[in-house]
């Protein structure tokens, strides 16, 4: 059973400041010489922080502490408290609050690897004690679980708890490695190309849906809904493929060139936003905070 917590108005920031080091350590000693305290202290402060929550935040183990799922649980508001305890404490310079620990970060595949990761030896040169956690996958994370404290979307979410901005739009085009535009000339029809198409798992995608309706005729030289590889097919010549106009600046890919009478058709090519997506309760946490302030600088030039 677990203890009973005692009145959370007993809980002090110096308990709570010890609880964040050892998570971000993962050792008595490790945080104890982070804050200038005796392995004693940060032990006796730690488990004051437990005796008030009546819950344990860490498995003792030979490899070290490992926090339980208590101390998942609380870390994001220790982390507020820490932002606030910092906003307090700043003075009237405005210099920035130390950045430092794991931020986690959602991103689509293709955006991931393109523009993103390109971009991570500048944050580490910013800040250098912070470490990113990217979540490449296809897969939504639920921020407001705290599955990932930011992430790049390219559909607005809604949600009260959630902090929004939009970073850029982007339009989609026909592109095509250099050879193939050469070879192709200005195409008279869309199906006169080989195409790089979406999976059937995505046929509702807007780009899917052009490339239906408008080459329907076409032969598909590769049907895949993992952009990484329709990108790489594209820049070794398999077939042409419909992609977000900034790729074409980081791949060897260059736009299709087509007859005036595809103009009308090519103005529906969809476009895209970019949305840059944090929990509310995080915002000002000092290595959220810089971590976005990072990805504003760098993808509202695309």
């Amino acid at each position: 059973m677990p203890a009973k917590p005692q009145d959370l108005g007993d809980t002090r920031w110096d308990d709570v400041r010890v609880f964040l080091a050892v998570h971000r350590h993962g050792s008595l000693g490790q945080a104890g010489a982070r804050l200038g305290l005796d392995t004693s202290t940060v032990s006796r402060r730690l488990t004051a922080l437990e005796a008030s929550l009546g819950a344990r935040l860490f498995d003792r183990t030979r490899d070290g502490l490992v926090p339980t799922r208590v101390a998942e649980l609380v870390l994001p508001a220790a982390e507020a408290m820490e932002a606030a305890h910092r906003r307090l404490a700043r003075d009237a310079s405005g210099a920035e609050a130390d950045a430092e620990g794991v931020v986690r970060l959602s991103v689509a595949p293709g955006f991931a690897d393109s523009f993103v990761v390109r971009r991570l030896p500048r944050l580490r040169a910013r800040h250098p004690k912070i470490r990113v956690e990217l979540d490449a996958s296809v897969r939504v994370l639920d921020l407001t679980r705290h599955e990932a404290d930011l992430a790049l979307r390219s559909i607005r979410p809604e949600g009260a708890d959630l902090v929004v901005t939009k970073l850029a739009s982007a339009r989609w085009i026909a592109a095509a490695s250099e050879q193939l535009v050469e070879d192709a000339g200005p195409v008279e029809a869309w199906d006169a190309v080989p195409w790089i198409a979406w999976d059937r798992d995505l046929t509702s995608f807007p780009a899917a849906r052009w490339l239906a309706r408008h080459a329907p005729g076409a032969e598909i030289a590769l049907r895949t809904s993992f952009f990484v590889s329709q990108l790489t097919a594209a820049e070794i010549g398999l077939g042409a493929v419909l992609v977000p106009e900034p790729y074409l600046e980081v791949h060897a890919l260059a736009p299709l060139r087509f007859a005036s009478a595809l103009e009308a058709s090519a103005a529906e090519w969809p476009t895209d936003d970019l949305w840059l997506v944090g929990h509310r309760a995080l915002r000002d946490v000092p290595r959220v905070a810089a971590v976005w302030s990072f990805l504003i600088d760098e993808l509202r030039s695309l």
